[in-house]
């Protein structure tokens, strides 16, 4: 679940984790890359995004011993969001919503351990996606990568930023701007604001310890969005395409470690 930019707003102070806390969001990330190895078999053609959620809620109590931390955050109703086709973010479970194989999604999971939060989300494509959707979830990932590929010490939030925008942009794509990644631990949205989109060497500088998420939102035509009228699901104006991907990261000593890694993303590293 992302934060929208609050223009305005008095920034807090950014939060540096200890040896120990680290520790524990290293935790939190490892079991929240467990839950999507167990969707990877879960999630098909036909399944609905409530089934999907109602995997996911079981297997993060039951399984993982561990907290949803979406449930009840802000008064969201679920464990997660199922974010299809033209819809940008926090598209909402339904009993009634199959999913076609035609279609794209986005599953965004928040996993609470120990008193300590993890945040990712990754895209499915099935066997009818056709080659339009599948440039767009491709690049939306190199998008988020290279965004990760510029954090270390001494680097600014506007070096991530300008990274993704780059990437989205070179291949025709817009930089969502309404919704941004954000500092995470004990609570799921800390400081600081971390925008996809940005200048090098402009905003905050990165310091070892620090904990945030980066989540590009790049959309097929038009940046522009709009809110349905259900509160919640965040649509592209122009109904066109959108694709997300997630990690949460930590600022090490040398560059970044990304604390939501999954098994494929090991291999293929």
């Amino acid at each position: 679940m992302r934060r929208k930019i609050l223009g305005g707003v008095m920034i807090k102070k950014v939060l540096i984790k200890t040896e120990d806390e680290i520790a524990l969001m290293r935790e939190s990330g490892r079991l929240l890359a467990q839950v999507f190895k167990m969707l990877d078999d879960f999630i098909d053609v036909g399944v609905s995004t409530m089934a999907i959620n109602d995997r996911v809620e079981d297997f993060i109590i039951n399984t993982l011993q561990s907290r949803p931390a979406s449930l009840g955050q802000y008064g969201y109703q679920y464990v997660l969001n199922s974010s299809i086709n033209e819809v940008v973010c926090h598209g909402m479970p339904s009993d009634s919503h199959f999913l076609k194989a035609t279609d794209i999604v986005n599953i965004d999971i928040t996993l609470e351990k120990n008193g300590f939060i993890s945040d990712s989300s990754k895209m499915y494509m099935f066997y009818g996606a056709n080659e339009i959707a599948k440039r767009l979830v491709n690049n939306t990932y190199q998008a988020m990568w290279q965004g990760i590929r510029a954090v270390k010490p001494g680097a600014t939030l506007g070096d991530i930023g300008f990274a993704i925008q780059r990437q989205a942009e070179m291949a025709g794509y817009s930089v969502v701007r309404e919704y941004c990644g954000h500092g995470i631990g004990k609570d799921m949205h800390e400081e600081p604001q971390v925008l996809h989109y940005g200048q090098p060497n402009k905003g905050l500088r990165l310091e070892t310890g620090m904990t945030f998420t980066i989540e590009p939102m790049i959309n097929q035509g038009k940046a522009k969005t709009k809110t349905k009228k259900d509160g919640w699901t965040v649509i592209t104006k122009d109904k066109k395409l959108s694709a997300q991907w997630e990690h949460t990261v930590l600022v090490t000593e040398s560059g970044y470690e990304v604390l939501t890694l999954r098994e494929e993303e090991k291999r293929n590293k």
